[in-house]
């Protein structure tokens, strides 16, 4: 089983930026594909960004340019970067590691308000 920890979620000003971190419990190099999803109140889970085994990268079309995904495999971490932060972005987002089974992350708020 692998565990997720997410952080780095929070309360920013439109067209500020925010970092999301998630560890796992295991080493990242050894998962299929990791990635970030949100959910935002009254609306189904949605892909944000993946980053597969060969660091092939995916992001839905509406955080192209804005938000950047990575990964440090010595500390089992992947990160999203978010820059250019909408009210459009507010949601509770999920870390997902794909490996025999898939695993989620408990999730962190991010909220852009003035």
């Amino acid at each position: 089983q692998v565990r997720l920890v997410e952080s780095g979620g929070g309360l920013v000003q439109p067209g500020g930026s925010l970092r999301l971190s998630c560890t796992a419990s295991e080493s990242i190099s050894n998962i299929h594909i990791m990635g970030w999803y949100r959910q935002a109140p009254g609306q189904q889970r949605e892909l944000v960004a993946i980053i597969n085994e060969s660091g092939t990268i995916h992001y839905t079309d509406s955080v192209k340019g804005r938000f950047t995904i990575s990964r440090d495999k010595a500390k089992n971490t992947v990160y999203l970067q978010m820059n250019s932060l909408k009210s459009e972005d507010t949601a509770v987002y999920y870390c997902n590691a794909e490996k025999i089974y898939s695993y989620w992350g408990q999730g962190t708020q991010v909220t852009v308000s003035s």
